[in-house]
């Protein structure tokens, strides 16, 4: 998982421009303190509202990849604090699960109750094994809320841009998906992968700057 570092060459380019430029990192990411329970999205977008209230930013323009659109979709569909939305890379399907999923899981619960440790080491993605126990709780609870609903109640204007080579959330799967769920939303997919904003960066930073300056 990654941290505000990721924004770099926006915090820049968006300063440069004139925008009050503010990339946090997420309690339990980057330089934040560690979690001391297990969070779910809905204690993330609850931080991410403090944080706006605190830095008296009025009507903010929110960038969000991957994870963080998990938490931008939970909070604008509680609260419409945000002027424009841009989505990259955004996370937030419970996706079928497939027999092949269904036998991994199983695998891995039943080697678990005989060695606990082993199972941590060898089953699921290398992100989560590098996971400490209380952020892999907390990933469980994220990865296991579908945030359509949510979505769908999103009400600022939206800008969806995927990479056509992101293997994570795919343009075809994500993109379109919550290009239907969000109203009046746009997407556009560019070169590169689930990081496609910093592969790009300045392709992505002028078509974002167009976006949030435009009628």
């Amino acid at each position: 998982m990654s941290d505000g570092k990721s924004f770099y060459y926006q915090t820049r380019y968006f300063a440069s421009a004139g925008f009050k430029a503010i990339a946090p990192d997420f309690p339990g990411f980057g330089q934040s303190a560690a979690l001391q329970e297990a969070w779910s999205v809905g204690d993330y977008a609850d931080w991410l509202n403090k944080f706006i209230s605190e830095t008296c930013v009025q009507r903010p323009h929110i960038v969000a990849h991957s994870f963080g659109a998990r938490v931008a979709f939970k909070l604008l569909s509680e609260r419409g604090l945000c002027d424009r939305l841009v989505i990259t890379g955004g996370a937030g399907l419970v996706k079928e699960r497939t027999r092949a999923y269904n036998r991994k899981v199983a695998a891995y619960r039943a080697v678990k109750r005989i060695f606990p440790a082993f199972a941590e080491r060898h089953f699921g993605s290398e992100e989560y094994r590098a996971l400490s126990p209380l952020m892999k709780e907390s990933y469980k609870k994220i990865v296991n809320e579908d945030l359509r609903a949510c979505a769908r109640k999103v009400r600022c204007r939206t800008l969806l841009i995927y990479g056509e080579d992101d293997g994570v959330t795919p343009p075809g799967e994500e993109g379109k998906i919550f290009n239907a769920c969000i109203a009046g939303s746009k997407l556009e997919v560019l070169k590169g992968g689930h990081f496609c904003f910093c592969e790009n960066a300045a392709i992505f930073n002028n078509r974002v700057l167009k976006f949030l300056t435009e009628e």
